[in-house]
């Protein structure tokens, strides 16, 4: 755990591995599953006050909003697919010492 908060080491990321690896570990679980379980959350209450209100036409809005609500989750879940995705293309095709970056992202995970 020290190697953690060794910031100055010397590793594959120049010494950015603790950041990388908050990034890779912390941050893009957090929005993978935590924005996606936060809206369909805030879908679900806001149609359950549309049913209770018992307004047709609050109740056809509430669905539409977690319809769309639905489709964001899903997006936002793919988000880290993507990234991770455009990251190793980037590596792999880009030009001059790019392997250092992949082997960097590797080590974070």
């Amino acid at each position: 755990m020290a190697n953690l908060f060794q910031i100055g080491a010397i590793d594959s990321c120049g010494g950015l591995l603790p950041i990388v690896r908050v990034i890779k570990k912390g941050l893009f679980p957090l929005v993978q599953l935590g924005i996606p379980i936060i809206l369909i959350i805030l879908g679900t209450i806001d149609l359950g006050k549309a049913v209770i209100a018992s307004d047709e036409k609050e109740v056809k809005a509430a669905q539409s909003r977690l319809i769309k609500r639905f489709i964001y989750a899903a997006l936002v879940f793919f988000i880290v697919t993507l990234v991770s995705v455009l990251m190793n293309m980037v590596a792999q095709g880009g030009e001059g010492n790019t392997s250092s970056w992949e082997s960097c992202w590797r080590a974070a995970g």
